[in-house]
């Protein structure tokens, strides 16, 4: 893997905090930290997404870039992926999403994009290499949304099969 610019933006609707270790953090919006460290320079955002229900905590966003110029439109087509994807699961803890442009390999594998959604119990991820980074982004958003409606639809099965059973026992004792 080739080293190149290491990108990372951290997402919340509410504040955008910067600050690195051993400082305050200074709230402001937007803002960039550029730590000069390791070889790289490293861009960081912090963003939370507030859900419905104070039980739930809203959804973490982490953006990384891996020699990809991050636009503004490339992380408005991001958040809006990873907002209809929370609109699915409202229990979602994180998204860490990763983009990456590999100028080694074939051509109509450049760009690379993947999410991990972590949630109660077992993560979800999914990635893909295409030659244009919003069909990535937009394919890997379809992968994570079928993976979701595989484990909302097996839970509900579940939940299906025991109502019935008790159903079934119920109208069994009656008769």
């Amino acid at each position: 893997m080739t080293r190149g610019r290491l990108k990372e933006r951290v997402h919340s609707s509410a504040r955008i905090q910067v600050g690195g270790a051993g400082r305050n953090p200074i709230t402001r919006a937007p803002a960039f930290r550029l730590p000069e460290a390791n070889g790289y320079r490293g861009e960081r955002l912090s963003l939370d997404f507030v859900g419905a229900g104070s039980h739930h905590r809203g959804m973490n966003f982490i953006l990384s870039t891996h020699n990809v110029t991050l636009t503004k439109a490339i992380e408005d087509h991001i958040l809006s992926r990873i907002q209809q994807l929370e609109h699915l699961d409202r229990f979602a803890i994180d998204a860490r999403v990763i983009l990456e442009h590999d100028t080694s390999k074939a051509t109509d594998r450049q760009f690379k994009c993947s999410i991990r959604l972590a949630l109660p119990g077992p993560d979800l991820y999914a990635e893909d290499f295409e030659t244009d980074l919003y069909a990535a982004i937009d394919l890997v958003a379809k992968k994570i949304e079928q993976q979701i409606r595989k484990r909302k639809n097996k839970y509900k099965a579940r939940k299906h099969t025991e109502a019935a059973r008790t159903k079934r026992k119920r109208q069994e004792a009656e008769m």
